[in-house]
């Protein structure tokens, strides 16, 4: 099977480097892989999210797997350190399995940082928005080299900034390259506001397939919604908290300034220590060699 690497490295803009890798937790065999495999409980039709405060309708062409099986798959099997944010959960494509070639996956995490603001959605200069990223980026990504550790390029828009004003969600799409890396690496964000947070939907893949995940953007923002009393529309400014930022700010990141998986996606890879980058190498290689090349013949679980 192809590398992880591009799944790796984006997962990790998912979580906290805080924690340490738990290389301990690492399957060791082939055996051990399937074993975390089939432990995984996938769901499927309405399922209210942890909290309450949001629920998913999830078709027959994906499946759903709760907090624990997400932790499973980011942690165990595709070696990310665990995050202080918990995931509410992720969504993969039914008939895959994490380890398969292709394999893509949303996860979904909330952001209780109150109702934030849309009346920017019309002003942002998204082109300028991106110059100053990719500035910030190369800064960042020149003091990592410093310090040993491989560079990371913004190279683009995978797709541009898209806020819906009537079901007030937001998406768009990053092209980020690793040096030395032959594969680009896709960071696929859609962001719904709510009367007291933002639900945050990140797609982890390799960016070859990003044609395949703006076919179903359409279908992933229809399934995931917030319940009475806490969409956008419910808000009441007597009573209720408003964020410090805009639109503007949740794609450039400026909610970084809280220590959250919230921060940008170049600063949590050039935070994390070398030990994680070389440890998301080996897994990769792990997976092809007991694998032995073909993941499309692991067992579906």
């Amino acid at each position: 099977m192809k590398t992880k690497l591009t799944c790796l490295l984006l997962a990790l803009a998912l979580v906290s480097t805080c924690g340490s890798l738990a290389q301990n937790d690492q399957p060791k065999s082939r055996e051990e892989v399937l074993k975390l495999l089939k432990s995984l409980k996938y769901q499927q039709r309405e399922i209210n999210l942890p909290g309450g405060f949001a629920k998913i309708e999830v078709p027959t062409n994906f499946n759903y797997l709760g907090p624990a099986d997400a932790e499973t798959v980011l942690v165990k099997l595709w070696g990310n350190p665990p995050g202080k944010e918990k995931s509410l959960g992720l969504l993969i494509p039914a008939g895959e399995t994490p380890v398969d070639d292709g394999c893509w996956v949303v996860t979904i995490h909330y952001q209780a940082d109150g109702y934030v603001k849309d009346d920017d959605a019309n002003k942002i200069n998204y082109d300028k928005l991106l110059e100053s990223m990719k500035k910030g980026t190369a800064k960042q990504s020149a003091e990592r080299e410093r310090q040993g550790y491989p560079g990371i390029e913004l190279v683009g828009w995978a797709a541009p900034p898209h806020y819906d004003s009537t079901t007030h969600k937001l998406y768009w799409a990053m092209d980020l390259k690793v040096k030395d890396q032959p594969e680009h690496t896709l960071n696929y964000n859609i962001r719904m506001l709510g009367r007291r947070g933002v639900l945050v939907l990140n797609a982890i893949s390799g960016v070859q397939q990003l044609g395949e995940i703006e076919k179903e953007t359409p279908q992933i923002l229809s399934m995931v919604n917030f319940n009475d009393g806490n969409r956008y529309a419910d808000f009441d400014p007597k009573v209720d908290k408003v964020a410090t930022y805009g639109l503007a700010a949740l794609v450039a990141g400026g909610i970084a300034a809280k220590l959250g998986f919230f921060k940008l996606i170049w600063v949590f890879i050039l935070a994390a220590k070398k030990l994680i980058i070389v440890a998301f190498v080996a897994i990769a290689g792990f997976f092809k060699k007991i694998f032995g090349g073909k993941s499309k013949n692991t067992p579906a679980t």
